[in-house]
């Protein structure tokens, strides 16, 4: 505003006043200077002003994001655990996937989902459901119940926004909640290596040990939000995690991303070349994603997720029998 405001000054200056007028050289020089160097300094100014109020935005949005998808424990009761997005929009930290991992009574609990949708638009439902999941998990003893509750904090999210939006009624034609929906993937590791899964319209995790093979255990649900869920939800027991072994999570926006020829990125090819030699979850998520990127020239068209957790848990020793003890004498039959 004061660039415009001085502009306007200089203006009035030229048109009004009578200095302006003469034809003295020194006058017009000396005014013309003094005019340009104001004017530069409430540029400048202003331009200073500006980049201050969009280094406090970034650090409010990125602090916000970072509360909302916070990163995940590097150890969680025996497993080590590894997380990262790659949002599309540039300049974002979070975007429409999600994830988080907690322990729990019933077991350490892992959650990754993908919203509908990408980038900002998306953040509202990635809150109600991460929300939901963080007390819930804590709570339920299944995973049936847990999803459950998920649906519901979904289901309240899209209300509200219809109510503030004052939009359609639900499934109405042209409304946009009407299609929001989430996929969801849920997972209890136990002490003892097992490992239960339900899954809402997910990609299924891939095994990571002598190799990397999908753990594919059967037809998810459709996603979360997109149609009730059934009266009988499919929880699956899977083949038990061994030490050593452990499980690459992620979202759709992986396996779909292409180079410019079009060819979609080698997923399984990578996660094969992570197995070997054995890589920490860390290790396993950077080299997944440098191959990710170099794959894509950098440029992701989709919100992308990782997660990571391997079984450090040492194997427990087989119970050893009891020494035995000294063989007792023989005794002579007595004479009689």
């Amino acid at each position: 505003m004061a660039p415009v405001l001085w502009a306007a000054v200089a203006l009035a200056w030229e048109m009004g006043s009578p200095l302006a007028r003469r034809d003295d050289t020194l006058t017009r020089t000396v005014t013309s200077v003094v005019f340009s160097v104001v004017g530069v300094a409430l540029v400048v100014g202003a331009f200073q002003r500006l980049r201050r109020e969009l280094r406090q935005i970034h650090a409010v949005a990125d602090a916000a994001q970072q509360a909302l998808l916070r990163p995940l424990p590097h150890h969680l009761d025996g497993l080590s655990v590894a997380g990262v997005q790659l949002p599309a929009v540039p300049g974002a930290a979070v975007g429409g996937d999600l994830y988080e991992a907690v322990a729990t009574p019933y077991g350490v609990r892992v959650i990754i989902g993908d919203v509908r949708g990408h980038g900002l638009a998306a953040l509202g439902a990635v809150a109600a459901v991460l929300g939901s999941f963080r007390e819930a998990a804590h709570e339920e003893p299944g995973l049936g119940g847990l999803l459950r509750r998920l649906e519901r904090a979904l289901q309240r999210y899209v209300s509200e926004r219809q109510r503030d939006e004052g939009e359609a009624a639900p499934g109405a034609a042209g409304n946009p909640s009407a299609e929001e929906f989430v996929t969801v993937l849920l997972l209890d590791l136990h002490p003892n290596g097992d490992v239960l899964v339900l899954n809402c319209g997910h990609p299924w995790p891939y095994r990571i040990g002598d190799g990397a093979e999908p753990l594919a255990v059967g037809e998810p649900l459709p996603p979360l939000g997109a149609f009730p869920l059934p009266d009988t939800l499919p929880v699956r027991r899977c083949a038990r995690l061994l030490p050593g072994e452990a499980l690459f999570l992620h979202t759709d926006g992986a396996e779909e991303a292409r180079d410019t020829a079009g060819r979609f990125f080698p997923l399984d090819a990578v996660l094969a070349g992570a197995a070997e030699p054995p890589r920490s979850p860390d290790e396993v998520i950077d080299h997944v994603r440098t191959a990710l990127l170099a794959h894509t020239g950098g440029r992701l068209t989709d919100d992308v997720a990782f997660v990571v957790v391997r079984d450090d848990r040492t194997p427990a020793a087989a119970p050893c029998a009891p020494a035995p003890g000294p063989r007792p004498a023989r005794t002579a039959p007595s004479s009689r």
